[in-house]
């Protein structure tokens, strides 16, 4: 259910695009796809899954932002990740001593790089970029408001990593020889 299908199989851009990451190494000399790639088939894949089981069924052009964001909702039941609430006690604590009953969901980080994933793999499928619906302003208020949340409940900060300055080379110190060990090294050179 992507935008390939609907479209003939000879035109050369899709036929090129349906080539990344099929490749194996073999006598034809292409190079297997990487971690990234397979990931990214994978996540389309399974967005793809989401859409024709979705009632009513979805196709592609008419998925919006809103359906992204139902698809995120939808991930967050097999997170890994323990978010607490409000009321817990562990709330804003980054490693708590006890167990609590809060639920696991995914990180923010998982799902800032899903979307980017999917972001691509819809430009690749044929999706214009100006109607990504994973590029949607929805689905970046979405990810800001977790990620805020996510940092507040689990006491740990998102803040960007700034670059660190280059450290200045210290300058080497010049030895500094006294005249009496030249001349003894010299003199001790002239002895048989």
């Amino acid at each position: 259910m992507d935008l390939v299908s609907s479209a003939p199989a000879t035109n050369p851009s899709i036929a090129s695009t349906l080539a990344i990451g099929t490749g194996t190494q073999g006598t034809n000399g292409t190079v297997p796809p990487s971690r990234y790639e397979n990931q990214k088939r994978r996540d389309w894949n399974t967005f793809c899954q989401y859409l024709r089981n979705h009632r009513p069924p979805l196709t592609l052009p008419m998925c919006s932002g809103a359906h992204v964001l139902e698809f995120l909702r939808y991930l967050d039941q097999f997170g890994k990740t323990k978010i607490h609430n409000h009321n817990c006690p562990y709330f804003g604590v980054p490693n708590p001593p006890a167990p609590c009953p809060c639920p696991l969901r995914q990180a923010w980080g998982s799902l800032d790089a899903l979307i980017g994933r999917l972001r691509a793999a819809y430009e690749e499928h044929g999706g214009r970029p100006e109607a990504n619906p994973f590029g949607a302003r929805a689905v970046r208020l979405y990810l800001r408001e977790v990620r805020d949340f996510q940092s507040k409940a689990r006491g740990v900060s998102y803040d960007k990593k700034r670059k660190r300055p280059k450290p200045k080379p210290k300058p080497t110190p010049t030895p500094t020889t006294s005249t009496t060990s030249r001349t003894s090294t010299s003199s001790s050179a002239t002895l048989p």
